[in-house]
């Protein structure tokens, strides 16, 4: 087990790592100009721009450019913007919580949804409320963030005044972004769920169960849907990263502080060093939450824990 554990936190820096990497070239060449961003509307010479440039670092070669970023980002230093020579790390330490917070509620809404209707559609197969469960399913995965979240609004900020259109204060202004996240995660768990709960429900050990008299209840929800998770932490996990993505989008719509925001507004300004970190610390977010999701397959299984 401690073996294992210790290959996947070597395998996570590996991934880690090549996030970096990818996250500074990719971005290195994207068009346009930092300085002549940083300057636009002001009248600064082009000896003025050059010496911009070479304070920051833009005019070396691009290996030692990714040289000073690697090395910086060992010691935990992740630059300063360009636009207002802040720290880097304190504005996304600033800001992630209330993505974090984003983020965890829609992804509770999207498991209790999710596992919920992915049960009940496997437990009644073929039944209009199969049918129900798929068409919601369908709903989520196909309807773009964005726009679920306009609707939303539309219906329960516009129409029935229930809950706040925009705004990060008190629970009522995250129930919205909230929904609209987990309404996305929600589809593809009810899929794997109930793919899963279906596969499980025609093995022996269910059959076995059924003769020994117990009820159909704690055999569906004690021990197929326990089996069943196996596949479904997998894409919960991979669903959190999503959402964490999709809190750019919904952070803007709603306009919530947190990183999301952050970053499209370092897209526009181009300023790299604050897109460069906070991709690479979703990245970091991310890893850690599979490696979290991973090791939770043993607890779940024995099956998984005897094999490892």
């Amino acid at each position: 087990m401690i073996y294992a554990i210790a290959r996947r936190l070597v395998s996570s820096l590996l991934v880690i790592g090549g996030a970096s990497v990818l996250v500074f070239f990719i971005l290195y060449l994207l068009p346009g100009d930092p300085v002549l961003i940083m300057l636009a509307g002001t009248s600064a010479s082009a000896e003025t721009a050059a010496n911009l440039r070479h304070q920051l670092g833009l005019d070396q070669p691009v290996i030692r450019q990714f040289l000073v970023y690697a090395e910086n980002l060992l010691r935990g230093d992740f630059g300063k913007s360009l636009v207002n020579d802040d720290p880097v790390l304190p504005k996304i330490l600033e800001q992630f919580p209330a993505t974090a917070l984003l983020t965890a509620a829609g992804t509770f809404l999207a498991v209790v949804t999710g596992i919920w209707l992915g049960v009940v559609s496997a437990i009644h197969r073929n039944s209009f409320i199969d049918f129900l469960a798929r068409i919601v399913s369908l709903f989520g995965i196909s309807m773009p963030t964005f726009w679920s979240g306009i609707l939303l609004i539309l219906v329960f900020s516009v129409r029935l005044n229930w809950f706040p259109a925009v705004g990060s204060e008190g629970w009522e202004s995250l129930v919205l972004p909230a929904a609209a996240l987990g309404l996305v995660g929600s589809g593809f768990i009810v899929r794997m769920v109930r793919s899963s709960m279906l596969e499980v429900m025609n093995e022996p050990f269910i059959t076995t169960l059924r003769s020994k008299g117990l009820s159909e209840r704690v055999v569906m929800y004690r021990h197929a849907l326990r089996s069943a998770l196996i596949p479904a932490l997998t894409m919960i996990g991979i669903q959190i990263g999503e959402l964490m993505a999709g809190a750019v989008v919904i952070e803007t719509v709603f306009s919530r502080q947190g990183i999301g925001r952050l970053l499209a507004g370092a897209i526009l300004s181009k300023d790299l060093p604050v897109v460069q970190g906070v991709v690479f610390f979703t990245a970091i977010v991310y890893v850690l939450v599979n490696v979290l999701v991973d090791l939770s397959y043993a607890f779940i299984d024995p099956r998984v824990r005897r094999a490892v």
